[in-house]
């Protein structure tokens, strides 16, 4: 079958794919470089070996180290040094008010700005944390300053449409500096961010918001935010899984390639090629070690399997837990004691990057979270938006007329199409994951069997079974519900999420299956205007079954307005099944 080519160059649609036939799977693979530094081995800022080594350290090492971070990383600005993220410039510090839930969300106390120098506050905590009567909340109320409240309040009377249209200006922000020692990193142009305790941008939220800012008007929006994206590859070689400092381990779904063909859509294909330079710096990110990886071993994204098929995998460069949710992770390594604390924290790290944090798609047991095997699993979602990027290059090289970029992408796209059918189908109907070191598929039903629907890649009478599939296990009165399995995790029943709806209404409607698409986005989108009829507000989940379809919950905080990516989906299912509202 044909890749459908729609707007794009015509060297993409020259790709044909087939049901698996024997191929030399011995053949290797080109190798890969990676051009830009990375930010934790570069001389922008080196992190220990153990990010912990603060929380051990004596007072004078401490003060020693955020000394030379208060001297080296103050004033941030768009193309400054930035400090290190809020562990390593705290230790001890950071430890304790984690631990001590000094603020309800973990993700406060990192968001905060300190109102002096790292070093000083550090040397303070020091020589006072053990005096009599000493409180670490009147410690922290003195010497930070917490994060904003983002809440806003709409005007009374504004139809769903016009308060989508009104959210805009609310959650755009413009940061080309940020405050002292702050964990942001400044942008050169705006951006808009989801709303509620996330106060800066996404990585794969933004396509799904671009969406709602593309249908608005909002085309210099979409520019500013493709090249913010483009800046963050040429400084740290990949977009980071949002612009703080303790995000850059990792990235998120590479969806880049899907937001250069939204511009290029309305913009042209000379889009394709300005971004060409930064899509093939993000494939060397998530290609690095692919030729050096040996037969059935993985390193860092990259995965090589027994026979020589090269897929991808989730995963963080670091193994402790993240700044953002310390002290969850630390009890969730607690429960894991038949594993190494450092494996897990790498496991949910690597979920994080995922954007699915947390779901029983990523556990072992389909249940509790300290079985989470993440870095175990081969994601078909992750692999198809690989498999866009391939065919998004050789678009950008066709533009570019660089014909020997062309012929190689086409290759890499085509060997990663029969690598996802032949390890990403699960015989039982359905696209799935795959747990690499058991060698076996996982059986865990959820929306991101459409995946490869979307991005073109499934074989028509497979995309015929898996639109059965959800149809039959997945489709709920209020959508798409996103797992089988209810484990209070927000990645799982009983909620439904803005994208994973978009995901299959694009999927089906491109296999033929405009009838379950319309389907699905009809009653999500009643889900979405139940809420916000009764309660004025767009969220960031909602719950998809039962009769009580309404906000979602579940996960480490609390249900959060705004919301990017729910007011993106929601403008096009307007305009698709509302009747312009």
């Amino acid at each position: 079958m044909s890749i459908p080519s729609q707007s794009r160059p015509d060297a993409v649609s020259a790709i044909e794919f087939h049901e698996p036939q024997p191929v030399n799977c011995a053949a290797p693979f080109p190798a890969v470089r990676l051009s830009s530094f990375s930010p934790f081995s570069s001389a922008r800022y080196r992190y220990p070996s153990s990010r912990r080594t603060l929380a051990t350290a004596g007072v004078a090492c401490v003060a020693a180290l955020a000394f030379a971070s208060a001297t080296c990383f103050a004033d941030t600005q768009v193309g400054g040094t930035l400090p290190p993220p809020p562990d390593v410039l705290y230790g001890d510090l950071f430890v304790a008010v984690q631990t001590a839930q000094i603020f309800p969300d973990q993700k406060t106390f990192v968001d905060s700005t300190p109102n002096t120098d790292p070093a000083t506050i550090v040397e303070l905590y020091e020589s006072q944390k053990n005096q009599p009567g000493f409180s670490l909340q009147a410690f922290v109320n003195q010497y930070f300053t917490p994060p904003p409240d983002q809440s806003i309040t709409p005007p009374a009377g504004q139809t769903l449409r016009e308060h989508i249209d009104w959210l805009w200006t609310g959650l755009t922000r413009t940061t080309t500096t940020a405050p002292d020692y702050s964990s942001l990193i400044p942008l050169p142009k705006p951006y808009v961010v989801p709303g509620g305790r996330f106060r800066e941008g996404y990585y794969w939220d933004t396509y799904f918001t671009m969406l709602g800012l593309q249908e608005s008007g909002h085309e210099d929006l979409v520019d500013d935010m493709l090249d913010n994206f483009a800046y963050l590859i040429n400084t740290f070689g990949h977009i980071p899984n949002g612009n703080r400092t303790y995000y850059l381990s990792r990235s998120q779904p590479p969806f880049f390639s899907y937001m250069v063909e939204l511009a290029a859509q309305k913009e042209g294909n000379s889009v394709y090629q300005k971004y060409l330079p930064a899509l093939r710096k993000e494939y060397a990110y998530w290609m690095q070690g692919e030729s050096s990886t040996p037969r059935g071993s993985a390193t860092r994204n990259v995965v090589v399997l027994k026979d020589g098929t090269v897929l991808n995998r989730y995963w963080d460069e670091l193994d402790t837990p993240r700044d953002e949710s310390y002290l969850e992770d630390v009890q969730t390594a607690q429960q894991a004691t038949d594993r190494p604390a450092n494996e897990v924290y790498r496991d949910l790290r690597a979920t994080a990057e995922s954007g699915w944090d947390f779901s029983s798609r990523w556990f072992g047991d389909n249940q509790h979270l300290y079985t989470v095997r993440t870095t175990s699993i081969i994601p078909v979602d992750l692999n198809s938006l690989m498999f866009h990027l391939e065919t998004t290059i050789a678009d950008g090289c066709t533009v570019a007329r660089d014909f020997g970029c062309v012929a190689r992408f086409i290759e890499h796209a085509a060997k990663r199409a029969i690598g996802i059918n032949r390890y990403l189908w699960n015989s039982k109907g359905y696209y799935g994951d795959y747990d690499w070191r058991l060698g076996t598929p996982r059986d865990n039903q959820t929306p991101a069997m459409l995946y490869p629907l979307m991005a073109g890649v499934a074989y028509p009478e497979r995309a015929a079974r898996t639109a059965q599939t959800v149809q039959n296990v997945l489709l709920r009165p209020g959508g798409l519900v996103t797992s089988l399995y209810n484990t209070g995790q927000q990645w799982d029943a009983p909620n439904g999420w803005a994208p994973l709806h978009w995901i299959a209404i694009k999927g089906l409607t491109k296999y033929g299956r405009s009838d379950l698409a319309r389907l699905i986005g009809t009653r999500f989108l009643a889900d979405v205007e139940n809420v916000y009829s009764t309660q004025q507000k767009l969220v960031e989940k909602y719950v998809v079954e039962g009769a009580g379809v309404g906000g979602g919950g579940g996960g480490e905080y609390p249900l959060q307005d705004g919301f990017g990516w729910t007011n993106g989906v929601t403008l096009m299912l307007l305009d698709m099944y509302g009747g312009g509202q």
